[in-house]
């Protein structure tokens, strides 16, 4: 397994480069806004089935029209014959923006000291100049979820849009609180915990949980009523959520833990959306059941147990679509949520189907988001955030032509393509004068 994952990340990394080297060809090196024509594209709308030989018409950040025979007045025409044109993908949960380089923890930033810290806004974190966002948005993923991490409510996560100067400016309109449950699974097969004190921890942090959204129903009554109250902010945030303000992300996955957030999540009357979710195939048609949302991933990860299938990963969004969830997926990683494409491509293939893995990471996204008036679709109207392609964007060999964030056309470079072309044809050569 371990060669088989070392064989996909080494054709990711020499495929990248020539998904965008042939784009940059130095015409602009900062995005730029403007009124464009892509023209004689075959445009895969997601909502609206596709379009042969279609024009996309943007203007003033927004798509205007989408058909055929569309008149280029005074854009800016791109031919994009042969080409495809797809809404930009969404990746559901990262931490791109928030951390630099993994391994150093002077570059991280998307953790706080305690375990209750709901009102950390990942949004204020999100570093809009990291390198790492170049290298996403040339692979047509164009919004991401920030999502923070660490302890029971580490943080409220933002959804960003992958171009701007200011983390307000990057704001895609989402904010959720982030909520780790409690689990009564093993951590690894290396956990060497005993039955009795894995329980013993569970009930613990259930017990602990409950306390903690005890105290915030107080404070909300309490606020509601119209009561003065010192300002206490983490029970301010959690009160947002109780309200319906606020959507609770709940990562939870193992099985059990599962069906046991479900639960929890009915007896509260909140508004939840699932995320990790490894073992939700398991469970599918209870999740379907309560009609809660998931965000799953990342696929390109093994089996969460042993006696497990090796495409238990892989299948597990085609399963839980199969029984009637709304999927959206996610990498959840910061340096390579460049692979979004690569992990649906692995849940189209294993059960999930091409058009509902492009769903995921498009409309149904944005649906479960709150921004499907804006972004997920090509339609008239939405916010012009989309890409040219020269084929299927799940496909290794496909390259990316143009990208489009709200009508700014985004240069097709950065670190790794700049790398590539520098040393591609090396002068002075290797032979010394």
């Amino acid at each position: 397994m371990k060669k088989t994952y070392k064989i996909l990340y080494t054709l990711a990394l020499l495929v990248l480069p020539f998904m965008a080297q042939a784009q940059f060809d130095g015409e602009f090196i900062k995005p730029r806004n403007g009124k464009f024509l892509l023209q004689n594209a075959t445009i895969v709308t997601v909502t609206n089935g596709t379009i042969e030989n279609g024009s996309v018409l943007i203007e003033n950040g927004k798509i205007v029209r989408v058909g055929t025979n569309v008149p280029a007045g005074d854009a800016e025409v791109l031919d994009c014959s042969g080409h495809y044109i797809y809404p930009g993908m969404f990746d559901g949960g990262s931490r791109l923006g928030l951390v630099e380089v993994n391994s150093l923890a002077e570059t991280q930033d998307f953790a706080e000291i305690g375990s209750v810290s709901p009102n950390m806004q990942a949004l204020v974190a999100v570093n809009p100049n990291s390198i790492a966002i170049p290298v996403t948005r040339v692979s047509g993923v164009t919004t991401t979820l920030a999502v923070p991490s660490g302890g029971l409510f580490p943080g409220t996560a933002a959804l960003i849009n992958l171009n701007g100067y200011t983390p307000d400016q990057m704001y895609a309109g989402f904010k959720g609180v982030v909520m780790n449950f409690p689990s009564s699974a093993r951590r690894s097969t290396w956990d060497r915990r005993s039955d009795e004190d894995i329980k013993k921890e569970a009930d613990t942090a259930q017990k602990t949980l409950n306390e903690i959204w005890e105290r915030a129903s107080n404070y909300h009554k309490l606020k509601s009523a119209g009561a003065e109250l010192q300002f206490y902010p983490e029970m301010d945030q959690l009160a947002k959520v109780i309200s319906g303000e606020l959507p609770l992300l709940v990562e939870v996955n193992a099985a059990s833990d599962i069906e046991a957030a479900i639960d929890w999540i009915k007896s509260k009357e909140v508004k939840a959306i699932l995320t990790g979710v490894a073992e939700g195939w398991r469970v599918a048609e209870k999740i379907a059941e309560a009609n809660l949302p998931v965000v799953v991933g990342p696929m390109l990860s093994i089996p969460t147990r042993q006696s497990d299938r090796f495409d238990a990963a892989y299948s597990n969004p085609g399963k839980m679509a199969k029984a009637g969830v709304k999927v959206v997926i996610r990498t959840n990683d910061a340096e390579n949520t460049r692979n979004l494409p690569f992990n649906a491509g692995f849940a189209a293939a294993y059960g999930m189907g091409k058009e509902e893995a492009l769903k995921s990471v498009t409309i149904y996204a944005a649906e479960v988001f709150g921004v499907a008036d804006k972004l997920g679709s090509i339609e008239e109207g939405k916010d012009a955030t989309l890409f040219v392609s020269t084929g299927d964007p799940f496909e290794t060999k496909t390259q990316i032509r143009h990208v489009f964030i709200d009508g700014y056309r985004v240069p097709m470079s950065n670190r790794h393509i700049k790398l590539y072309q520098e040393f591609l044809e090396r002068s002075p050569g290797l032979e010394k004068n």
